[in-house]
């Protein structure tokens, strides 16, 4: 099989692509939704892409993604334990010099008060991905400047690291999501922890109750919600679309029928599937 992965390489994706498909060809995308419409046009059977973590929270665009391309669904999910490390290249002799640390929002934003109490100062610039920051790192030695990445990428890049583990908490994870536009099967050989089903929800119109309406739905069913996230339609304010996680093995009756319980009050609901939850090694 082929496998997008939100690259380049040595990307955090690509250190969970690994452990999920280790025997599979793994194919770099530039960004999130590169993946998506690799798949979308069936340039590869799959894609990993980060979802959430456990610091900085929903991965906004994956959302946005999942809602845009109704023909993907979800297959699994992962959780990997994150760490940050500060590097430099190698022929840079001062790194109290800096002039700018480059990074993924994301790890920039998971590793902001270190950098804020120990490089006070130096501008902090977003890049497509930790990995992408190294890369650029090991390609410009002239600039004074620094990559916030993983161990991996400063190997892969010759890279040196000044400061380990800079992340701002120890329990930093990151959830990343296996996507499919048709299910080829394959042998999950990872630690599986639990079940969900996720579902996206739109509602006919902006109302008191509304929400409450849905989730009432579920509540009556002792069905257990363990994410409810809203995204903005981007229609104007007030209109939103709701990401809903299902925890639990699949008690396909009672979800079934409140899936048409909620159609019936005119509310939209695409269902993204049910998968396995695995825990992955750092």
């Amino acid at each position: 099989m082929k496998i997008a992965f939100l690259g380049p390489h040595a990307s955090f994706t690509q250190l969970a692509a690994t452990q999920i498909f280790p025997d599979q060809q793994l194919i770099p995308q530039f960004s999130i939704l590169d993946c998506f419409l690799a798949v979308k046009s069936n340039l590869v059977d799959k894609a990993v892409i980060p979802l959430e973590n456990s610091i900085e929270g929903t991965v906004s665009m994956t959302l946005d993604y999942l809602y845009d391309t109704p023909q993907l669904t979800i297959e699994a999910e992962a959780i990997m334990p994150i760490a940050h490390q500060l590097m430099i290249h190698p022929l840079q002799h001062n790194h109290n010099t800096l002039e700018k640390i480059y990074s993924h929002p994301q790890a920039l934003a998971q590793s902001f008060h270190f950098l804020n109490t120990n490089y006070a100062g130096t501008p902090l610039q977003d890049y497509a991905s930790t990995a992408a920051a190294a890369k650029k790192v090991s390609e410009t030695p002239e600039q004074k400047i620094a990559a916030v990445a993983n161990s991996f990428a400063a190997k892969l890049y010759g890279l040196k690291i000044i400061n380990h583990n800079i992340q701002d908490f120890e329990q930093n994870h990151t959830r990343f999501i296996v996507i499919s536009k048709k299910k080829v099967k394959w042998n999950a050989v990872l630690k599986k922890v639990g079940e969900k089903t996720s579902i996206l929800v739109t509602l006919p119109e902006d109302y008191a109750g509304g929400l409450h309406q849905v989730l009432s739905v579920f509540a009556w069913r002792k069905l257990n919600l363990s994410k409810i996230e809203s995204r903005t339609l981007k229609k104007g304010l007030g209109k939103y679309f709701f990401f809903i996680n299902i925890d639990g093995p699949q008690r396909e009756v009672l979800i079934k029928n409140s899936f048409e319980e909620l159609k019936s009050i005119g509310v939209d609901v695409k269902p993204l599937g049910h998968y396995a939850e695995y825990i992955l090694e750092s």
